[in-house]
């Protein structure tokens, strides 16, 4: 038989005493009598009972409930901002509870449909790939609802946003690649909807550019999705061309890991013959052979500033309409699979 939850009425009907005057004694209201007090508490503590934390919510008219929205939780990228964001939660009040969107805006807008119905202290979200429209954020924020928007820019709506600088990252990591001696530098691309991708692709443009080398079509390839699984055509695209690069600058170390792979396969040499970037610096790219250079990324101080920003809007009593916008540095870890310049150890 499936065991029930102890209440507040379970309590009262034992001691033959009213609901009210257990949620009192429960809370050492002065006004009951010490002997009171003791008996609830006792049975309380016998029963193990637990209080009923959204019904307490609902009689205060607040919430202790935090939602954080990612596009999925499989990748070290976003469970590394979860555990920032946790850590700083951990020690408060609040709980989280995480929702996965799985790239889908309308999953994404269901979401926050749903939490719209419940009480909810405040929102953290990684934007879907597919996320285009931003009516769902502007309903939580007519209804008083904080709201952080993490890692993926939303552009031209306005919020808190804490997010990392992909366009220097992938610019880095491109001149990086031009200074070792590569000169055909092909990029491995994401969906041209999500703004980091469009960053990153902005800063390996950029990098050919100020070294004046000829950008080309054919070496900019739009990968269909995130996984190893979904860099395997861009790279046999690349290395069964006509005109095959000596370099490739992947949109994230998924990709960059298959082209490592697919690469190998087709008998071709890291670094000698094709170099190779990645980003996020996930924790398996050092355990390569060889290991893969990569562009790191805060991700869990990204989660962490996040947290603490939701709770800061949260916990103030004066409003204000400024929004914080706040940008990471990245930081360019070079392994084996691109050829090292001189004075770089």
């Amino acid at each position: 038989m499936k065991k029930t939850r102890v209440t507040i009425k379970d309590i009262a009907r034992e001691l033959k005493i009213s609901a009210s005057t257990v949620s009192r004694a429960l809370q050492d209201h002065p006004a009951l009598k010490k002997e009171t007090k003791e008996a609830v508490k006792t049975l309380a503590e016998k029963w193990n009972y637990q209080p009923n934390s959204m019904a307490l919510n609902l009689l205060r008219q607040t919430s202790t409930t935090i939602a954080v929205i990612v596009p999925d939780i499989t990748s070290h990228f976003f469970s590394a901002a979860v555990t920032g964001i946790q850590d700083i939660f951990v020690s408060s009040e609040y709980n989280i509870m995480i929702c996965i969107s799985n790239e889908s805006y309308e999953e994404e807008a269901l979401i926050i449909e749903n939490l719209s119905k419940v009480q909810i202290a405040g929102v953290l979200v990684a934007p879907a790939s597919t996320t285009l429209d931003f009516g769902h954020f502007r309903k939580l924020q007519k209804n008083d609802i904080p709201l952080i928007i993490f890692d993926r820019d939303c552009e031209g709506f306005e919020a808190h946003k804490v997010l990392v600088d992909d366009y220097s990252g992938a610019f880095e990591a491109v001149e990086y690649l031009i200074k070792s001696g590569c000169r055909k530098i092909a990029h491995i691309t994401g969906a041209s909807n999500l703004s980091t991708n469009n960053h990153r692709l902005q800063g390996y443009i950029d990098a050919l550019k100020n070294n004046n080398i000829p950008i080309l079509e054919e070496h900019i390839i739009q990968a269909s999705g995130f996984t190893h699984e979904d860099g395997i055509q861009p790279t046999e695209l690349l290395l069964r061309s006509n005109n095959i690069p000596d370099a490739i600058f992947a949109v994230n170390d998924r990709l960059a890991v298959s082209a490592m792979r697919t690469a190998k396969k087709l008998k071709f040499r890291i670094p000698e013959d094709i170099a190779i970037i990645g980003f996020d610096d996930e924790p398996h790219s050092s355990y390569f052979t060889p290991a893969l250079s990569t562009v790191w990324q805060p991700v869990y101080s990204m989660g962490m500033l996040s947290a603490r920003i939701l709770l800061h809007e949260i916990e103030k009593e004066e409003e204000s309409k400024e929004f914080r916008h706040e940008v990471f540095k990245t930081e360019l870890v070079i392994r084996g699979t691109s050829k090292r310049i001189q004075g770089d150890f």
